[in-house]
């Protein structure tokens, strides 16, 4: 049984370097102990723990996580180890790791023969001939399974007899193995000769106090020698780097090639290795560019050195000097070196300690003390709901962020939900619980109740382990809301708020104050932004203490305020700190935040307030364009602002994003998004609040009162640039037509609604109105018009859109927009008209040349457009629901993207071959009868909808024409097509669904479909539901295309299987037609129930293969919602997997079946062959498989049930996988499907036990 030397209660907080399991009755006063203190004395950490677990207890949850957080796993296999179930819980937690990769596990063969533990034999099996009258079958299956697995493992044999080395040599070979496989050194230290007797040496002797392990450069290496093995190594096996960075470090080939090597390290994403420079009386700004000293040196090297070997070096040298570490300049105004010393060790202290648990940033210091007190809270079995309480910009999110990073993995389930106050107000609590909850329970969740009613709901989450993160919660009735009662046992939910109030009455456990940064944290991260570095300039160090002290130890304020001050004048610090030495302690985080502000130009100041007020989480693209139109250089200005922190650009995180590409097998492209801290904020719109009093007087109204007020009784002024209004919280308004005629500086105008409201749409959301709701003057100066539910008929012919970038007007209620006279639309990018029902013409858009996108979808008057020909910037037309419209739109050839579905137009007419660019073309329940044979001109056309169109004539279907055949084509719909046969093209997506009267299909090109990389995440279908007319003769060609394919998938799967086994995977096929029958040609093993089992064929090469299953089952679609999954679950038994040993792996895969077609009711019996890259899997010399399948109906709320399988089949590809070759043979033994070539090389690792 495993042993730790620290208490139990604390060791679960760090990383071991050890994990020692072993039989305390067998080895514990002789072996064990040995090895034991041997490892300590090479300062490892080691978990020994002498505690055991009472009769039939589980592995305990410190247990547990000493094994995941050690870096190498020790099993000492004694005579009796078998007989605790403790230590055989332990072993198979162990190896559980191992199977993922995730620990190096090294067992120790005490007085016992290898073989009697690989194939439980000897003394073993009797423990476990015991083990089996006492425990489950499946519990000691699983033991003997882990068991036999690490009698497989490399390891050492001490079997004691007289011939055999003395203990102590076996240990000490152990151990060397050890510190082989670990770090050796924590710190590895690169300097140049100069500081080699002074500085450097002090510092390792300040490091080895502290009992760092440090591997120092004490000596010069010979020129042109390259860099040592012993170097080399040791640059490897340490967790961080120190580069000092003297006058000569340069002129060292040896200090050269270690740095480059280093930099090597530091650029491996999976390596995570720290690099602290420390620029030793030089300038940082000389080792960026290589100047000063270091030219001189590099120009030496130039002359002697191949000229790649030293741009190299340059190019590592310059990343170095962008790095942030300490410059220590010296000369009398510099601190003593013993004080960069101390920081320099403390700093390393730190890193190393939290190597394995990375903060959430980078630039993020200070946090660990507060950290490890979450983490302690987590422990606590008691402690569900943690709340984090501070002030704004106190670092609550990220401190959450921190915990929930280290813990995630540990959880069955876990989200991280950021801005709660706000995405409720954005899309509302219901839409925003159920994509949250669908989330945690991996399934769709549409709840439309207050609270979660359903009982299905609350059972299913009170199963799951969950890790939950509510950030910015502002109401109590959040918490309750989003179902956090309902977690299952084990369940940890940390919420942040600014109110205590709100943590204590949302039911919190416990509430953790975050505090801010002490003296030493705030002066480094304030460092970090004001001078790039680790610590302050000279002549800077009081002033910058001076800031500190004022900030509170503020993470936003440092942030912020160090952004400000960062390359400024003497005098300008000293003129900042002057001003908040008189400010009032509750005031001055607020006024540091404001001099950064004050510090910007004029064009940078609108720009800030313009984003605080309007721009704050909307698109950085759309925000540059409108504000480009507003000022000159304002994409200079956003970038100033990224720059000094006061905003932030990231990609969003859309909840439901991983669920929309699992369904559609697409990645999902997120537009950038601006974000902006709520304090800084707060702090623009309270600067916009002091402009006046009177609010007609104030540059920008967001607030729901201000601008009711104004607009009703008609108080605006030139001094209003912006309006922006939710109206979803206010009643009708009633207003002049003349509201906006003395507000001529008007830019702006948001009157919106969430998208959650405006998806219910009706006429109650007109609620802006005019006693004459015909007209309304706007000003010429609008650069941004978006008014959801325009109550007008037009816009006002007063109104010179000259200036306008966007106009927006979903919902309205205009006939037209303006008249013909309006040519002046050069700024013009973005119209969007969506769902305005009376709208029946657009106007003359020639003078939009740079038009890019018109949005016309479901205006179902639209009759006319003009020619759009000329437009050659227009990249996006929408116009899906224009039923109106009868003529194919004239456009650009360059268009990309078309959708024209349910629209009135009849033809597509020959002149679609000048669209060479379109990738995707939409008719989908439009009125198309005759598509011209000139589409299959379309060279790039990959996407082609023509479900519902009631086409009587259509190239490359209903004739097999080797010279219609699309070349870039990729997906087809055709549902509801009214045709009795069909010559299928072979395409990545193929559905044919309601064809009610199709009778023949076959495949115009019986080649397989050629792959390419782009293919590679996607999913392949092929659809034939409600097809019910099909001859057998088509169901045969359907399902031998079927088979063909996963073929040639199978070959692709299993030479990306070592790359993609660790990560999701949508990779899959998916084939259905209407039957009842399986192929017995094509699978020859059949059930006439939901599982079956089958033999693996022997491996009769001599390389490694892999197995690819392919599946067959019937399912009655009659009762079925638009939603089905389906699961298997199977098992492979090893040679010898019986009770003799052998073993065996459970497996599993889910599959879903996407959404059913709608409108028809699927009907009767349908055959599903399907495959995916997760039932790939390395033969591990199996000779049996069993499966079992499960298919989920995914109904609304408690319809949700398991339907039943009718017939099940299953058919075995065999990929020999063939050494340094691209060839790989698929082995098929259906009787009508030949192999096929194709993949990597996979080698087999040959296992084996050391010898003496």
């Amino acid at each position: 049984m495993a042993s730790s030397s620290s208490s139990s209660s604390s060791s679960t907080l760090m990383k071991y370097h050890v994990f020692l399991s072993f039989r305390g009755e067998d080895t514990r006063l002789n072996f064990t102990t040995h090895l034991l203190q041997a490892l300590k004395d090479e300062g490892l950490d080691v978990f020994f723990d002498e505690e055991k677990l009472e009769k039939g207890e589980q592995l305990s949850q410190a247990l547990s996580r000493a094994i995941a957080v050690s870096s190498i796993s020790i099993i000492v296999l004694s005579a009796d180890y078998a007989s605790s179930k403790s230590c055989l819980v332990e072993l198979s937690d162990i190896m559980d790791r191992y199977s993922v990769e995730q620990q190096i596990v090294l067992p120790i063969f005490y007085h016992v023969n290898p073989s009697d533990v690989e194939n439980i034999d000897g003394s073993f099996k009797k423990s476990f001939d015991e083990h089996e009258t006492r425990r489950s079958v499946d519990e000691v299956k699983q033991w003997k399974t882990a068991f036999a697995e690490v009698g497989k493992l490399e390891g050492w044999h001490i079997d004691g007899s007289i011939s055999d080395r003395p203990e102590t040599q076996y240990i000490k070979d152990i151990v060397a193995y050890v510190m082989q496989k670990l770090m050796k050194h924590q710190v590895f230290l690169s300097l140049g000769e100069d500081t080699r007797l002074n500085f450097s040496n002090h510092l390792v002797n300040a490091l080895e106090k502290v009992g760092i392990n440090v591997f120092p450069d004490n000596e010069t290496l010979k020129k042109g020698e390259k860099l040592p093995p012993t170097y080399s190594r040791a640059i490897s096996a340490s967790n961080l780097s120190i580069l000092v960075l003297s006058k000569a470090y340069a002129s060292s080939k040896s200090c050269l090639g270690e740095l480059s090597d280093i930099m090597d390290r530091k650029h491996n994403p999976t390596d995570k290795h720290i690099v602290l420079p420390v620029f030793y009386h030089v300038d940082p700004s000389d080792v960026r560019n290589s100047g000063g000293h270091f030219k001189t040196s590099f120009e030496e090297h130039e002359s002697e050195q191949p000229a790649d070997r030293v741009q190299q070096w340059k190019t590592a040298f310059a990343e170095v000097g962008k790095l942030k570490g300490w410059h220590i300049e010296g000369g009398k105004f510099d601190r003593p070196e013993t004080e960069y010393i101390k920081d320099v060790v403390e700093y390393v202290i730190k890193k190393l300690t939290n190597i394995g648990f990375e903060s959430a940033s980078e630039e993020l210091v200070g946090i660990e003390y507060q950290k490890n007190a979450i983490l302690k809270l987590i422990e606590q079995k008691d402690c569900r709901v943690i709340g984090l309480w501070g002030m704004g910009g106190q670092g609550k999110t990220t401190l959450a962020e921190a915990v929930y990073k280290n813990f995630s993995s540990e959880f069955e389930s876990h989200w991280f939900l950021q801005n709660v106050r706000e995405e409720i107000k954005k899309q509302g609590k219901e839409c925003l619980r159920n994509e949250f909850l669908s989330k945690l329970l991996k399934s769709n969740v549409d709840i439309g109740t207050p609270s979660i009613g359903s009982t299905l709901t609350q059972e299913r989450l009170n199963k799951k382990k969950v890790l939950v993160v509510l950030d910015d919660v502002d109401d109590s009735d959040q918490i309750d809301y989003m179902g956090v009662k309902h977690f299952g046992y084990g369940s940890k939910t940390i919420i942040t708020s600014r109110d205590r109030q709100v943590l204590e009455s949302g039911g919190a456990d416990t509430i953790h104050e975050v505090k801010g940064l002490n003296e030493n944290d705030s002066l480094q991260l304030f460092s970090t932004f004001a001078f790039k570095q680790l610590n302050p300039a000279v002549g800077f160090q009081d002033l910058s203490r001076r800031f500190v002290m004022y900030t509170q130890g503020n993470p936003l304020a440092l942030k912020v305020l160090g952004s400000d001050l960062n390359k400024r004048s003497k005098n300008y610090w000293e003129s900042k700190v002057e001003r908040l030495k008189d400010c009032p302690p509750e005031k001055k985080i607020s006024e540091a935040l404001k001099i950064s502000y004050d510090g910007l130009d004029l064009v940078e100041q609108n720009i800030f307030l313009d984003i605080a007020c309007f721009f704050k989480g909307e698109p950085m693209k759309r925000t540059k364009l409108i504000l480009s139109g507003c000022y000159k250089g304002a994409v200079c200005g956003i970038n100033k602002l990224v720059d000094k922190c006061l905003i932030d650009v990231s990609s969003p995180c859309i909840l439901g994003a991983s669920y929309l590409a699992y369904f559609t097998g697409r990645r999902l492209k997120l537009l950038d998004t601006i974000s902006m801290h709520d304090t800084l904020e707060e702090m623009g719109k309270d600067i916009v609040c002091q402009e006046s009093k009177t609010l007609g007087k104030r540059s920008r109204l967001w607030n729901l009162k201000h601008v009711e007020e104004v607009l009703k009784y008609n108080k605006g002024t030139d001094r209003i640039q912006g309006i922006k209004l939710d109206m979803s919280p206010m009643g009708n308004l009633l207003f002049q037509p003349s509201v906006f005629e003395s507000m001529i500086n008007l830019r702006c105008i948001f009157f919106y609604y969430p998208w959650s409201w405006l998806i219910k749409e009706g006429e109650a959301y007109k609620k802006l109105h005019t006693c004459q709701d015909d007209i309304i003057s706007l000003p010429d100066e609008l650069r941004y018009l978006r008014w959801d539910y325009y109550p007008f008929k037009s816009l006002s012919s007063s109104f010179n859109p000259k200036n306008l970038l966007a106009l927006k007007l979903p919902y309205g209620n205009m006939e037209q927009l303006w008249n013909e006279v309006h040519q002046d639309l050069v700024h013009l990018r973005e119209i969007d008209l969506f769902s305005c029902k009376n709208l029946k013409k657009i106007p003359n858009l020639l003078g939009a040349v740079n038009l890019k996108r018109l949005d016309c979808e479901k205006c179902e008057s639209l009759v006319e457009l003009p020619s759009l020909a000329r437009l050659t910037s227009l990249k996006s037309l929408r116009l899906k629901g224009c039923r109106s419209l009868k003529k194919f739109p004239e456009i650009p050839n360059n268009f990309y993207e078309l959708d024209l579905s349910e629209t009135g137009i009849k033809e597509v007419p020959d002149f679609i071959e000048h669209l060479d660019r379109l990738h995707r073309l939409s008719l989908t329940n439009s009125m198309v009868k005759d598509v011209s044979s000139n589409i299959s001109k379309l060279k790039s056309l990959s996407s082609l909808h023509l479900s519902g169109c009631p086409i009587v004539k259509f190239p490359t279907i209903d004739v097999p024409s080797p010279s219609l055949r699309f070349k870039s084509l990729k997906y087809m719909h055709m549902d509801r097509f009214k045709m009795h046969k069909v010559f299928a093209p072979d395409l990545l997506d193929f559905n044919l669904h309601d064809c009610m009267i199709l009778e023949a299909v076959s495949f115009a090109d019986q080649k397989l479909y050629q792959f390419d990389s782009s293919d590679e995440d996607y999913v392949f279908l092929m659809l034939f539901f409600n097809c019910l007319n099909l001859n057998q003769e088509s169901t045969n060609n359907i399902e031998a295309n079927a088979m063909l394919k996963i073929g040639s998938l199978a070959k692709k799967w299993a030479a990306r299987y070592d790359r993609e086994k660790r990560r999701d995977n949508f990779q899959r096929l998916i084939c259905c037609f209407p039957g009842n029958k399986i192929s017995a040609n094509k699978f020859k093993c059949q059930s006439m129930n939901s599982s079956l089992s089958l033999k693996i064929a022997p491996n009769g090469g001599s390389g490694s293969r892999f197995l690819v299953f392919a599946i067959c089952l019937v399912i009655d679609l009659t009762d079925c919602c638009r939603l089905l999954d389906c699961r298997c679950e199977y098992q492979l038994t090893a040679a010898g997997g019986g009770n003799g040993g052998g073993g065996y792996e459970k497996l599993g895969s889910v599959i879903s079946l996407f959404k059913l077609p709608e409108p028809e009711k699927c009907m009767g019996d349908h055959v599903f062959i399907l495959s995916s890259i997760d039932m790939v899997k390395e033969d591990q010399n199996y000779e049996e498989a069993s499966f079992e399948f499960y298919i989920r109906n995914w109904g609304l709320e408690d319809d949700d049930v398991d339907m039943k399988v009718e017939r099940c089949g299953v058919h075995v590809f065999y990929v020999d996988a063939e050494s340094d070759t691209d060839d790989t043979d698929v082995i098929d033994d259906t009787d009508d499907t030949d192999g096929t070539d194709g993949t990597d090389d996979t080698n087999a690792t040959a296992k084996r036990h050391a010898g003496n």
